[in-house]
């Protein structure tokens, strides 16, 4: 379930993240099944994840976060 968000503040952040994700993995030159894969993930739940096309669950971004050998923070971070 999406939580509310009247601002589109949210939406926002969801896209930054799903790109930011996006971008680490094709960096490393990954497919998202390689990423899902050895991130202990379904692929469907990164595709939805790189398409903003939800709200992530912690552990899935903490997961995605070690496979792509990145802090956590990195992900939840925007660039400056």
């Amino acid at each position: 379930m999406r939580a509310q968000d009247p601002t589109g503040q949210l939406d926002t952040y969801r896209r930054a993240l799903g790109a930011r994700v996006r971008a680490r993995r094709l960096h490393q030159n990954l497919t998202q099944e390689a990423l899902a894969d050895t991130a202990g993930i379904d692929r469907s739940t990164l595709q939805r994840i790189e398409g903003a096309l939800n709200d992530p669950r912690l552990t899935h971004l903490w997961r995605l976060a070690r496979a792509l050998d990145i802090p956590l923070a990195e992900l939840l971070t925007e660039a400056e």
